[in-house]
């Protein structure tokens, strides 16, 4: 279904195996003009599962990064707004309104910040951090790019006014444990090559101090003892993906010598 407004919205979404979430999230773009999935060649269904929607564009494109691929995927909207959205995200009825009533009447916003409800298998994730996670999702790309020397944990440079969403993105990032754990070796490994690019080095202290640092920040301080078993099983897995980026970041900086 397409909704009349001012302003087209291509809607954009980068894949690799996807298949569990892709189906549900391509049916919540209904208000999308354009929908273009940027997949790096999966070896489950998501390729036969997003070509069996007519009106998504799909492009294959190899994974060097999420900065690098995001900005490829920039390129191929045909319209100035996008909503750039992960597979395991949705969005809620309340901010598709909200995404419409902005495009039928544009602001001065370049960008839009949105507050996302993490779900850990189903159920929301009140604490441990995640109380205020926010990230764009809607904005002009016209005036915002991808910074290229993030690899992970993307930073969108905005040129102009940014804004929040009054609405949130329910996030469904934790189906189990053994995917979260792989997800945070690959954010860690990212994290220790864009460390490794800058020039700086692993010391001997910083794979223990760091990692105990961040669970003891988001369970204490960020109240993920307030989450019960949830809060220990994510804030571990999230100081273990600082753990992996210092070891790798070591075995980075080993093989150069």
């Amino acid at each position: 279904m397409i909704f009349s407004s001012k302003q087209k919205l291509s809607a954009l979404i980068i894949t690799l195996n996807e298949e569990l979430h892709i189906k549900s999230l391509l049916e919540n773009l209904d208000f999308a003009d354009e929908i273009i999935v940027v997949d790096s060649f999966s070896n489950d269904k998501t390729v036969a599962i997003v070509n069996s929607f007519k009106n998504v564009i799909l492009i294959q494109n190899k994974f060097e990064n999420f900065t690098t691929q995001r900005n490829f995927a920039l390129q191929q909207a045909s319209y100035n707004w996008v909503l750039f959205i992960d597979a395991d995200e949705r969005v809620t009825p309340e901010l598709k309104s909200e995404i419409i009533s902005i495009l039928q009447n544009p602001k001065s916003a370049s960008a839009y910040l949105t507050y996302r409800i993490f779900k850990f298998k189903n159920k929301n994730l009140l604490f441990s951090g995640w109380q205020t996670d926010k990230i764009f999702r809607l904005f002009d790309k016209s005036k915002c790019s991808y910074v290229e020397e993030k690899l992970v944990h993307e930073k969108l440079l905005v040129n102009g006014t940014i804004e929040k969403t009054k609405n949130k993105i329910i996030h469904y990032s934790y189906k189990n444990y053994h995917d979260y754990k792989l997800k945070m070796i690959n954010y860690g490994t990212l994290k220790a090559i864009e460390k490794f690019k800058k020039g700086q080095k692993s010391t001997f202290l910083m794979p223990f101090l760091h990692p105990s640092y961040k669970f003891l920040y988001q369970f204490i301080i960020r109240l993920g003892f307030l989450d019960g078993i949830k809060g220990i099983i994510i804030c571990y897995l999230n100081a273990y993906s600082v753990y992996i980026r210092y070891i790798k970041l070591k075995e980075l900086t080993s093989s150069k010598i």
